[in-house]
């Protein structure tokens, strides 16, 4: 804590202690008011400039350190200056001694606060920034909430400080009038429940959720004038149009459909999108075969007689296709059909927010759900943009026939480090092109320097802190120009380049810009928290709204898009990002969840680590396995779980029990106390669990226990004690 947090601190414990020290309180009843009154006006009277004065000091002084009293300064001031002087005086002492007082605990807690709990908060960070003026007046119109109360709680939210004064300043008017009127009226009053009736409270109550009402009005309006433009259909052909039959678009499709819903999956291109035929499935089936290459080479670690494989490039990428065609019924047209969805091959446009073009064709429907995934993006380099059979992206690199003799991959994301390392693996000279100064940024470094190491021993090339200043694609090989960052240009000749630097939301053509839909300025689709666009019919879920581009996160989205498509007029549901794990299936994979220490750090989270390295589980001894680690971050002190990352085989099958663990509540404690079969990976898990639990063991009562356990081994019936019992003894 800096020194202005300490000097503040001890004002406010010398200023609670000589109130409460002082008995001040005894000042504060109404006996004591209405005791005092005449004399306190004979003071006032004398003296009007200087008691207004100072009772107006006063009174910010107590608001300001959240004090008791404010209730009997009120009822002091509708006593002694009467009702609208009182008001006056009142209304901006008390919206000034709540404002120092929002400013004096946004200066102490917000912090600290924000930073432990920067997860929990972020819904409510970014409902207050939307509606925090709402909110705040609600709380104040209120009086079941204590003013002291709500100026502690808004200070750790980023409501901004002039519309906290301002909201207050009108919010606690009503409030403060009726305190002050009731002042003026002393004689009658006994206790303060004669001032806040029941039926006062109760309508000041529905004074106070009328902003809400008012805000539910005004956005039915707005959400009218939008649609008047647009023939509302007297009935509709479905009751939902998913547009892309990827990971989002199918469980999309299929929610619906398994709800007895109407619906239409339209996609132009092949159904399971990129993830079933250039993504995710194919890139595991190369990765699979790459690891055997692997293997193979490593004959002789496991007994066996050392081998030379030999690739047969045609027969991998002939697997990599068997692999996809056995998957594919999954995702198929006539499995899609049975489940009681209709699918439709074409390109959809959304001509209103009724009505969707195919082919020439116009159907109606209630709802419509875009989910068109991403494609490969391509930095403005020259020469990039150029169409040659050397340029690949992830989408295209499948239908390679030979085997490159020299491939280079610019970019060091999951992507481009998946697929390097494979094709270095299966005979491939590599070089890997990346700007940054290590392999998976977003990751902790130690992992990255793991990686390259891992790399390294695949004979990767590795062009860090490079960047590609110009691409010449000639006939039979590609010359990309470099400049590295260390000063230098050099020229790499190549078969192929191979870019994957990102991906890029597909949006364009579907109609969008005419019906006023916004994009973000990452280019995905803008939507709420419900993944709604402006038109609360049109949703949107999986890579073309992001933030995440995983196929599990596609998929976790299309429920809630599917669901606040189908039934959002009764009851929306807001998507939960708190858990999103994620792996690279390099070798040793890299799986993580929840905060690593380059997360927490930029964000000013305290943290604990707690590591178990895989060198010493059996299981990846025998398996001839045991390079890697578990590292888990946990609150100091506490048994709560921040994020997990492992590196290691079988990282992301891992990682499985601890985003169980986050999910529920459960700490490291509950994973310590739960069998895990002997030999297996998962043991690692319990292992690690094991570690946090040694190092919070209590050294005192280790200590104990060893006193204890030694007195124990002396409390036998033997006639002789050794020497050891009688030194125990002499002590």
């Amino acid at each position: 804590m800096d020194r202005k947090k300490i000097i503040i601190c001890v004002f406010i414990v010398l200023a609670l202690l000589l109130f409460f020290g002082g008995d001040f309180g005894r000042y504060l009843s109404l006996e004591y008011l209405a005791q005092q009154k005449e004399a306190l006006q004979i003071d006032y009277e004398n003296n009007q400039s200087t008691f207004m004065f100072g009772y107006f000091v006063l009174y910010v002084v107590m608001a300001s350190l959240s004090l008791p009293g404010a209730a009997f300064l009120t009822l002091a001031g509708g006593a002694l200056f009467g009702f609208w002087l009182g008001l006056l005086l009142v209304s901006f002492a008390s919206t000034l001694g709540a404002t120092i007082a929002f400013m004096i605990a946004r200066f102490l807690f917000r912090q600290p606060i924000q930073a432990r709990f920067s997860k929990q908060l972020r819904v409510v960070n970014e409902g207050i920034k939307r509606d925090g003026a709402f909110y705040l007046f609600a709380l104040r119109m209120a009086p079941i909430f204590p003013f002291f109360m709500i100026n502690l709680v808004m200070s750790v939210t980023p409501i901004k400080l002039w519309p906290f004064y301002w909201v207050s300043q009108v919010g606690m008017l009503l409030g403060t009038a009726i305190y002050v009127n009731a002042g003026t009226q002393l004689a009658e009053i006994n206790t303060l429940q004669d001032i806040i009736s029941p039926a006062i409270v109760f309508s000041m109550v529905l004074l106070a959720i009328f902003p809400f009402i008012a805000r539910a009005g005004i956005e039915m309006h707005r959400v009218r004038k939008l649609y008047e433009p647009f023939n509302k259909p007297s009935t509709y052909d479905y009751n939902l149009v998913v547009i892309g039959a990827g990971s989002g678009g199918l469980v999309s499709a299929y929610i619906a459909a398994a709800v007895k819903a109407r619906v239409l999956l339209i996609e132009k291109n092949k159904m399971g999108g990129d993830c079933l035929n250039t993504g995710c499935v194919p890139s595991k089936a190369l990765i699979r075969s790459a690891k055997a290459v692997a293997q193979v080479n490593r004959a002789e670690r496991y007994g066996l007689k050392p081998l030379v494989p030999e690739v047969l490039f045609d027969r991998v990428m002939g697997r990599v296709k068997a692999v996809i065609d056995q998957i594919e019924p999954h995702d198929s047209v006539e499995r899609y059909t049975k489940l009681g969805v209709e699918c439709l091959a074409g390109e959809a446009s959304i001509v209103s927010p009724f009505e969707v073009e195919v082919n020439g064709q116009i159907f109606t429907t209630r709802s419509i759900v875009i989910a068109t995934g991403a494609r490969p993006w391509l930095p403005p380099i020259a020469g990039l943009q150029a169409k040659s059979s050397r340029i690949l992206i992830s989408d295209s690199i499948w239908s390679i026939q030979a085997q490159p003799e020299h491939l280079i991959v610019l970019g060091a994301g999951p992507i481009g480090c998946e697929l390097a390392q494979s094709f270095r693996r299966l005979g491939s000279r590599v070089t890997l092109v990346e700007m940054d100064d290590r392999l998976l940024s977003r990751e902790d470094a130690e992992v990255s320097d793991y990686l390259a190491k891992s790399f390294a021993n695949d004979s990767v090339e590795l062009l860090l802190n490079t960047q590609v200043a110009s691409v010449t694609a000639l006939d039979d090989s590609i010359e990309v120009t470099c400049q590295s960052m260390q000063g230098g240009e050099f020229v790499l000749s190549g078969d192929y380049l191979l870019v994957a630097v990102g991906r890029k939301a597909n949006t364009s053509g579907l109609g969008l810009e005419p019906l006023g839909i916004e994009l973000e300025a990452s280019g995905t689709i803008k939507t709420d928290g419900a993944l709604r666009t402006i038109y609360p019919n049109i949703l949107a879920c999986g890579d073309v709204v992001g933030p995440y581009q995983f196929t599990h996160m596609a998929a976790h989205q299309a429920w809630y898009a599917a669901v606040n498509a189908l039934f959002g007029w009764i009851k929306t549901f807001n998507v939960n990002y708190s858990l999103v794990p994620a792996a690279t299936f390099v070798d040793p994979e890299v799986a993580r969840v929840g905060l690593n220490e380059r997360d927490a750090k930029l964000l000013a989270v305290p943290y604990e680590v707690t590591q178990y390295d895989l060198d010493d589980l059996d299981r990846a001894i025998a398996d001839g396995e045991n390079h890697g680690f578990v590292k888990v971050l946990t609150v100091p002190g506490r048994d709560k779980i921040l994020g997990v990352t492992i590196v290691g085989a079988h990282a992301a099958e891992l990682l499985a029990e601890f985003v169980l663990a986050m999910k529920h509540g459960l700490g490291l404690n509950k994973i310590l106390g739960t069998t895990h079969i002997y030999p297996t990976w998962s043991e690692a898990n319990r292992y690690v669990a094991g570690e946090w639990k040694r190092a919070h063991a209590s050294s005192w009562v280790m200590s104990w226990l060893a006193k204890f356990h030694a007195q124990r081994r002396c409390s036998g019936g033997e006639k002789e004690k050794s020497d050891t019992c009688q030194k125990n003894e002499s002590v």
